[in-house]
């Protein structure tokens, strides 16, 4: 849509992109004016969101957050800002979401959100795991979150799956075990 100039290409990327709208509400459940809002959002070249999480361990558990968006529990993250670093991300979003300060040390991960069992999502995703070092700061929530933990990999809690999948997380345990294992991507 953005560099068709053609009228008549216009018009058929228009019926595309309402039987795209009609698929998707279909498909998820969500009217169809909410999902045509998403898609009214996304101009120009269409490029992958950018998800960064932290991985933070104290005692061989693994720092966690409870979303206020669904009572589950992630990884502190969210979605990459203009003008920081995905270190600089992982940082604010542990403060932000789970009181602590840390310093990221190290890329563990990037994935396509696609390729891994998260529900389905209007964007192409790729997240960014980050191992990280408490250097201050206490468990606090933040306006996202009203829980904040730590977990051993054999007492998970319920999982938001939109941010972070089982096999994601016991991936980041690996990564305990193993501190000089390759990141990982996909």
């Amino acid at each position: 849509m953005t560099y068709s100039k053609d009228p008549y290409d216009r018009e058929r990327f228009e019926e595309i992109r309402e039987l795209s709208v009609e698929m998707m509400a279909a498909q998820t459940g969500t009217e169809a004016a909410v999902v045509r809002e998403l898609f009214a959002n996304e101009k120009g070249y269409a490029t992958p969101k950018v998800d960064v999480r932290a991985v933070v361990f104290r005692d061989n558990k693994l720092l966690m957050v409870r979303e206020k968006a669904d009572g589950c529990w992630s990884l502190p993250g969210g979605w990459a800002d203009i003008g920081l670093s995905p270190g600089e991300i992982a940082v604010k979003e542990t403060r932000e979401e789970a009181g602590y300060e840390v310093r990221a040390e190290r890329l563990l991960a990037v994935f396509d959100k696609r390729l891994h069992p998260h529900p389905p999502s209007p964007y192409d995703t790729y997240k960014l795991f980050i191992r990280c070092e408490i250097c201050g700061g206490s468990a606090q929530a933040g306006l996202e979150t009203d829980g904040v933990g730590f977990f051993a990999e054999d007492g998970l809690p319920e999982l938001s799956t939109e941010r972070n999948t089982e096999s994601q997380i016991r991936l980041m345990f690996q990564y305990l075990r193993e501190p000089d294992r390759p990141c990982a991507f996909d």
